[in-house]
């Protein structure tokens, strides 16, 4: 019972908290200890971040972000997240590193409404994902496994092909709470919406790296955001 008492104080001094199954929460539920935040413009973090009721509140505005203190490699992240309002765009970077700018280095794993679980490759970051996920528009983004890209009829205003995704719902209805299991092994990366598996990356350049939260536009809420160390 001592010893139990005495690894939750060893815990709390470093803003982390004891959860099940081997998990230890990145987000104690009470204020932003263990993250560091970074907005356009030197904007104050207090109008954009703020927690209540174990909650994370981002209003989207200015862009920016969190980001863990430390880094992370070989793990299991599960962070939940739900729209407030009109639903916008939003995600969760693992393996960042470099300097702070929008946006730094790293894999994200896409929260856009109705596309979350898809693949950006941030900043030149290298990743190998299925080409046939690829989108035919940018040499970053990746869709989530079994979903393809159909060209339309119609050509853009400088006369390119268009294309449209063809897409398969993972997401909850609009105000209800979505979770992400995000498991960094080695150099593989699978992604996890709501208990289905949506994609996996191979190969990627870096093993280790920080964990962020965006704010990109729209308010979004988190909350249970843990990590389970695999080595």
């Amino acid at each position: 019972m001592i010893r139990c008492i005495f690894a939750s104080l060893i815990l709390s001094s470093f803003g982390l908290v004891a959860a099940d199954e081997g998990f230890i929460k990145l987000f104690n539920g009470h204020d932003l200890t263990g993250w560091t935040k970074f907005l356009q413009n030197n904007a104050d973090p207090a109008k954009t971040w703020s927690v209540s009721d174990g909650v994370i509140h981002c209003k989207g505005l200015p862009m920016g972000y969190l980001l863990t203190e430390k880094e992370y490699g070989d793990y299991v992240l599960r962070v939940q997240w739900r729209w407030p309002g009109k639903p916008g765009n939003s995600g969760v970077f693992v393996h960042v590193s470099g300097k702070d700018q929008i946006w730094p280095k790293g894999v994200e794993a896409q929260l856009e409404a109705d596309h979350a679980g898809d693949f950006w490759l941030v900043d030149g970051f290298k990743m190998k994902i299925p080409e046939e996920q690829h989108d035919p528009r940018s040499p970053r983004h990746y869709l989530r496994m079994g979903e393809t890209w159909k060209k339309k009829a119609e050509k853009d205003s400088k006369g390119r092909d268009t294309y449209e995704a063809i897409r398969k719902p993972v997401e909850k209805p609009l105000g209800e709470w979505n979770q992400y299991e995000i498991t960094c092994r080695g150099d593989e990366i699978r992604l996890v919406i709501n208990g289905q598996l949506v994609n996996v990356g191979t190969s990627a350049e870096s093993t280790k790296g920080k964990i962020l939260l965006q704010s990109e536009g729209a308010p979004i809420e988190f909350r249970n955001i843990e990590i389970k160390m695999l080595k």
